[in-house]
């Protein structure tokens, strides 16, 4: 008997204690993910120098002296920047990319959708993915929210066009949808003209936002604040939370932000640039004010951040296809050359703490820079891998996981590789597929024009263009006629990885699918 009343009462003390000690929080378990995503900003948008010198240590242009941010350096000084970083070259494809992990010549948006009209153009592939994501399809949040996340839509939407499932974020596996629609630009990023409604840009209204209407609250102020607020109510019911905090900035139109515009006005840049400018510091204030509010609510340890751009530079500083807005590379958004194409990366702990267990488990080094070729697509095959989320079967993923990467260390089995394929027009730049694949890259232009009318573009070269991006970084010299046997080795890369993505191709104007030709 004694012995059973010894049992008893350890037994009570146990469970006494158990009771007693302090509760494990659910959240703790599971890594918080904020990936910041900024539109239209390009690699050199930045104070932060992402290019780097023959040593491999980072470089400083006229640009990264122009741009004030200064969160973007505290977030790539406490993590790494990934210096060759692909994104379609424009909007929509890039954001179906992230959502799914495929690249754009498999999901088929292939274009930036126009939320009111198929916009293929006149010889675009009249088969492409106009309506964009729809109710059921495979989706990051939707398998994190399998994982018991709480997901969280902030700002741009871009999905699908008016009418569509794709327009309501809500379809695509987000909990919360705070200001997405189906349109990419804003109405106005004033509360004064309330975000567009009421305007000549109502149809681009910004929804959602009723309550800041008529104050000085700057649109990319008033996605901050929703964003710290619906983080916060997620924190407090100890939920892991996935915030795709996606800002309208720094998308046309060209809106001055009051409160930065006095540290623009004597660059001698016209206004245009100098608005371009304030948005671009505003969404950098923006990443600081969510890094300290997670600082304040006491999860910037555990919470992973992902700060990337949707597509090459908007700037207005000069033609898509020279060296100005991203100087000094060449191109800008929609073009084919890698300033339409390279973005920003940088992943980092909100609160780098080497003796935290999630970090232990993807420790990131401070102040680095990861010179491998990586891609939007690989978003995706890395946050499912981090969460051990469950991807359904039959679900195609393009991208790879980034963890090594992300490590700072070199990846081997890694392929140097990246397609662009835009079978669209007429726009900044028409019918052209890009492969790089190690230090070469060619570009494919399906249809050559000769003509400037309707917005096509003259290639004096034809249809190829080959640049040797490890010795002429800023594609100024094409070898497509010096280098044959490159050449072709390289289109017929190209041809094999549209094969294998099941692209889409343009028509000529005989209504005849234009595909691929080897030199």
């Amino acid at each position: 008997m004694k012995s059973v009343c010894t049992f008893l009462a350890a037994a009570a003390a146990l469970v006494a204690a158990l009771l007693a000690a302090p509760k494990v929080s659910v959240a703790a378990e599971q890594p918080n993910i904020m990936v910041f995503l900024v539109d239209d900003m390009g690699m050199m948008d930045t104070s932060v120098p992402f290019l780097t010198d023959e040593a491999g240590n980072p470089k400083r242009y006229p640009l990264n002296d122009h741009y004030r941010t200064p969160a973007m350096e505290r977030l790539a000084a406490q993590g790494i920047r990934f210096n060759q970083f692909y994104a379609m070259s424009v909007c929509s494809p890039t954001r179906v990319s992230i959502m799914t992990g495929q690249n754009a010549a498999r999901h088929r948006t292939t274009n930036w959708i126009n939320p009111r009209q198929d916009n293929a153009g006149k010889n675009g592939a009249p088969n492409w993915n106009w309506a964009g994501l729809k109710e059921g399809d495979v989706t990051l949040p939707d398998v994190l929210r399998g994982r018991g996340y709480t997901t969280i839509h902030v700002g741009k939407g871009h999905f699908g066009p008016e009418g569509r499932e794709g327009a309501e974020p809500l379809n695509l596996g987000f909990d919360v949808n705070v200001a997405g629609a189906a349109f990419g630009a804003p109405g106005s990023y004033y509360a004064e003209k309330n975000y567009g409604a009421g305007t000549k840009r109502a149809h681009h209204a910004v929804p959602g936002l009723e309550k800041y209407h008529g104050s000085d609250t700057f649109l990319t102020e008033a996605l901050t604040i929703e964003a710290k607020q619906r983080v916060s109510e997620t924190v407090e019911q100890d939920k892991p939370f996935y915030l795709y905090f996606s800002h309208y900035a720094v998308h046309g139109p060209f809106e001055s932000d009051p409160r930065f515009a006095d540290h623009y006005k004597d660059s001698g840049k016209p206004a245009n640039a100098q608005a371009f400018a304030t948005l671009i510091e505003g969404m950098d204030k923006s990443l600081g004010d969510m890094l300290d509010h997670l600082n304040e609510l006491g999860v910037a340890e555990n919470t992973l951040i992902f700060f990337l751009g949707d597509n090459g530079s908007d700037a207005p500083l000069g033609h898509q296809h020279e060296v100005a807005c991203a100087a000094p590379l060449r191109g800008k958004k929609g073009a084919h050359y890698d300033g339409g194409m390279r973005v920003p990366l940088i992943a980092a702990w909100a609160k780098p703490n080497p003796d935290n267990a999630l970090q232990q488990s993807l420790p990131i080094p401070a102040g680095a820079i990861q010179h491998q070729v990586a891609s939007v697509e690989d978003l995706f095959p890395t946050l499912t891998q981090l969460t051990a989320a469950e991807v359904p079967d039959g679900h195609a993923v393009d991208g790879a996981p980034l963890q090594t990467l992300l490590t700072g260390q070199p990846d081997a089995d890694r392929p140097e590789q990246f397609l662009m394929h835009y079978p669209h027009g007429p726009h900044r730049s028409n019918y052209f597929t890009v492969w790089r694949n190690g230090d070469w890259k060619v570009i494919y232009h399906a249809l050559p024009h000769t003509k400037t009318t309707g917005g096509h573009i003259q290639f004096a070269d034809g249809n190829y263009e080959l640049f040797n991006l490890a010795d002429d970084p800023f594609e100024s010299t094409n070898l497509a006629k010096s280098r044959p046997e490159v050449l072709k080795r390289m289109m017929q890369g190209l041809i094999e990885a549209l094969q294998q993505h099941d692209a889409v191709y343009p028509v000529d104007d005989a209504g005849e699918v234009v595909v691929p030709q080897l030199p």
